[in-house]
C-alpha cells in the first residue's frame, strides 16, 4: 500500500471560469493559474505522484511551458493515474478538503465527488470531499485544497498481489524480501 498527500492553492481572478474537481461552478471569479486553476484536481494529482515517488505536477507540467496554458487539469490527473498504474498500483480511495469562503461547496459536493470518481474509475463512495471556511485566516480571495490518496498493489487474476510474491511479512516487523 502507498499513501500520497497533495496540496494546492490558487487566488481568485476576475474573468475566469471557476472549476473545482472538473466541475464548472457559478461564481463571479475563477481561479488564476497557468492551467485552468482547478485546485482540487491539482492536489489529487500531486497526491498520486507523491505516493509513487514521481516528480510533482510543476515538474511534469511546468507553468513556463506555453503548452499547458489554460490546460484542462484532467489531463494532469490522467497522466498521474497512468503513472500509478504503470507503477503497479490501483486507487483504493481519496479524501480531500477544500478551504474557501465562497462559493459554498455543499450544493455541489455530490456532483464534484461523482465527477472525480468518474475521472479515476472508482466508485463515488471512495471519494471523500469536505469544505471548510477560512475563519478569518486572510485567505478569502483564494481556494486551498488538500488531498490524500490510498493506493494498493494491483492484484493478478489468481488473486495474488503482483510483485509481492517475494515479500515475507513477519508480525511485528517490516516486510522482508525473500
Amino acid at each position: 500500500m502507498r499513501i500520497g498527500y497533495g496540496w494546492d492553492s490558487h487566488e481568485f481572478k476576475a474573468g475566469i471560469p471557476l472549476k473545482i474537481g472538473g466541475v464548472a461552478l457559478r461564481h463571479d471569479k475563477g481561479l488564476g493559474g497557468h492551467s485552468d486553476g482547478d485546485v482540487l484536481l491539482h492536489a489529487i494529482t500531486d497526491a498520486f505522484l507523491g505516493a509513487i515517488a514521481a516528480p510533482d505536477i510543476g515538474t511534469l507540467f511546468p507553468p513556463s511551458d506555453p503548452k499547458w496554458k489554460g490546460a484542462d487539469s484532467a489531463v494532469f490527473l490522467t497522466e498521474a493515474l497512468t503513472r500509478v498504474g504503470t507503477a503497479g498500483f490501483s486507487v483504493v480511495n481519496i479524501d480531500s478538503t477544500l478551504i474557501l469562503a465562497a462559493p459554498k461547496i455543499g450544493p455541489h459536493a455530490e456532483s464534484i465527488r461523482k465527477h472525480v470518481a468518474e475521472l479515476l474509475g472508482i466508485a463515488p463512495d471512495c471519494v471523500g470531499l469536505k469544505a471548510k471556511t477560512p475563519e478569518g485566516m486572510g485567505t478569502d480571495n483564494a481556494v486551498i485544497a488538500h488531498a490524500v490518496v490510498l493506493l494498493e498493489r494491483k492484484t493478478s487474476t489468481t488473486g495474488d498481489t503482483e510483485g509481492m510474491a517475494d515479500v515475507m511479512i513477519v508480525p511485528g516487523s517490516l516486510p522482508k524480501r525473500m
